[in-house]
């Protein structure tokens, strides 16, 4: 369910960027597909698909709910340049990222507590809440006077990702790291269960690596530090910190998950600072979204490939979400050896 929720970004991001570039209130669209995302969950898989319906049809329920995933992610930080002062985009940037931060600190034990009290479909309605009271505030954004002139299609997002090296680096490394993020979550349960006395106490890992996201973007956001280089840098630490979950140890564990975040948190705000860096005017949208969107496959893919093989060997699907972040950083290399913008690309007369 898990893999479906999440690989149906892949289409969702590219066509919601294109719209959230092209509208003139798109703050009114990212609260539709906040509302369409948060319905999903806490409405269509919960209450009216687990039980009673047949699976698969929960399953279609997910793809379909997945579409409008990247709002809650790129479809955000996509409209920062148009409500801050460029003056102040690299602080504000940094405080975004800590944001997904404190959410990921909070959002693990708060789903670990409801589905100790009441279930997990209890957890998966909250959630739903939880993004529902992010609608209004989607609707309340600022308009975008002079919207509705983009320049190219569905895909130009992407083209335009791929032409630029620094993007085309940082969306691999990231996305490769996302990938090994959904191995390690899929087998957070199992390693509840077997190494922290019960599955929903696996949550405790995933808050750890989050409060570790947070204090290392505390410390670094004090330096000057290049973006392109913590992307990097963030995929080895987090190779590092996968490959010791796989001991098995409860304290060793913890330790792991502390290092996961360390890398995790600062490579988010770095990956941010390339795209606001990157992105010209009329593709930011694209840019942002289309990034989410390839993280949230890239997670899917993790999940999927973690389920069957933790079924067997939780520190063999360890190992492979290590040996993927590890091969991310190692593999960018190989994606160019500069950035530019064309006048093309950038509209530039």
């Amino acid at each position: 369910m898990l893999a479906c929720l999440t690989v149906s970004a892949v289409v969702g991001g590219p066509a919601l960027g294109l719209l959230l570039d092209r509208v003139g209130r798109p703050g009114w669209l990212l609260a539709g597909a906040l509302g369409l995302y948060g319905g999903g969950l806490g409405v269509g898989l919960v209450l009216l698909g687990l039980g009673r319906v047949p699976f698969a049809a929960v399953l279609g329920l997910a793809v379909v709910a997945g579409v409008a995933g990247p709002a809650v992610a790129g479809g955000w930080t996509a409209q920062l340049p148009r409500v801050v002062p460029g003056a102040v985009l690299g602080r504000v940037n940094v405080l975004d990222a800590m944001t997904f931060g404190a959410a990921g600190l909070a959002g693990p034990a708060l789903a670990g507590g409801v589905a100790e009290g009441v279930g997990a479909a209890g957890a998966v309605v909250v959630a739903g809440a939880l993004i529902g009271v992010a609608v209004p505030v989607a609707w309340g954004l600022p308009g975008a006077p002079g919207r509705g002139v983009a320049r190219g299609g569905f895909a130009a997002g992407v083209r335009f990702v791929l032409r630029n090296t620094a993007l085309a680096r940082a969306t691999f490394t990231s996305v490769g790291c996302c990938t090994a993020q959904g191995v390690l979550t899929a087998c957070v349960p199992l390693l509840g269960e077997r190494v922290l006395g019960g599955a929903a106490r696996g949550a405790v890992l995933l808050s750890c690596a989050a409060g570790a996201g947070l204090v290392a973007n505390a410390v670094l956001a004090r330096l000057v530090v290049a973006p392109d280089a913590v992307i990097r840098l963030g995929a080895l630490v987090q190779a590092a910190g996968l490959a010791l979950t796989a001991t098995g140890r409860p304290a060793v564990l913890i330790g792991a998950a502390l290092l996961v975040g360390a890398g995790e948190g600062p490579q988010l705000t770095a990956l941010f600072a390339v795209r606001h860096r990157e992105s010209p005017d009329h593709l930011h949208g694209q840019v942002f979204t289309t990034g989410a969107s390839l993280k949230i496959t890239g997670f899917a893919v993790g999940a999927a490939l973690a389920g069957p093989l933790a079924a067997r060997s939780v520190p063999g699907a360890l190992l492979l979400g290590a040996g993927i972040a590890a091969v991310a950083c190692v593999g960018a290399a190989g994606l160019g050896t500069r950035s530019r913008l064309t006048r093309r690309e950038t509209g530039d007369a």
